[in-house]
């Protein structure tokens, strides 16, 4: 889920804000199925793109293959273009991160498949991680009382699908 340390970054050398390094995955299938993971924040129910922290000396792909391996159980995928970034500034629960600045990459898979996380529920659960779905993008567009993460969730996902892949990442904002 990746190390708590005290990594620097840019926004953490320029502003003194702590921002975590992170990475996620858009893991998306062909049948329009978006795998996600449910977290549970003292502020709400979130619906996340799987992912997390980078540990001292990863990149975002090494610690994105890691935290696939972590969360879900996928092995040797295959980690696609990185297409969007998310900056999001809120003190973490436990006090050590001013924000997280993630990017955010596509992971394409040939089917849906059962997740099987290689940790166990009780490390998931103190990382405020409860479940893990898959998600048709439809279901996405028809869930008006879900939180998800980003919010333009849906709207980002559909550019995916219909072939407007960015040539540059972009900024998905919160």
């Amino acid at each position: 889920m990746g190390s708590m340390s005290n990594l620097p970054t840019e926004a953490g050398q320029n502003s003194g804000l702590r921002i975590r390094p992170a990475a996620r995955a858009l893991v998306l299938s062909p049948s329009n199925h978006i795998l996600l993971v449910r977290f549970e924040f003292p502020a709400g129910t979130r619906w996340a793109l799987p992912g997390g922290g980078l540990d001292d000396g990863e990149d975002h792909v090494t610690a994105l293959r890691r935290e696939l391996i972590e969360e879900v159980g996928l092995h040797d995928p295959d980690i696609g273009p990185h297409i969007w970034t998310r900056e999001h500034r809120i003190a973490f629960i436990n006090g050590q991160w001013d924000g997280q600045r993630e990017h955010i990459h596509l992971v394409r898979v040939p089917q849906v498949f059962e997740p099987q996380p290689s940790l166990d529920w009780d490390t998931l659960n103190a990382e405020y991680l409860f479940e893990l779905r898959w998600w048709h993008i439809d279901e996405i567009a028809a869930a008006e009382q879900t939180t998800f993460v980003p919010a333009g969730l849906h709207t980002h996902t559909m550019n995916i699908i219909e072939d407007r892949i960015p040539s540059s990442p972009i900024d998905v904002e919160v």
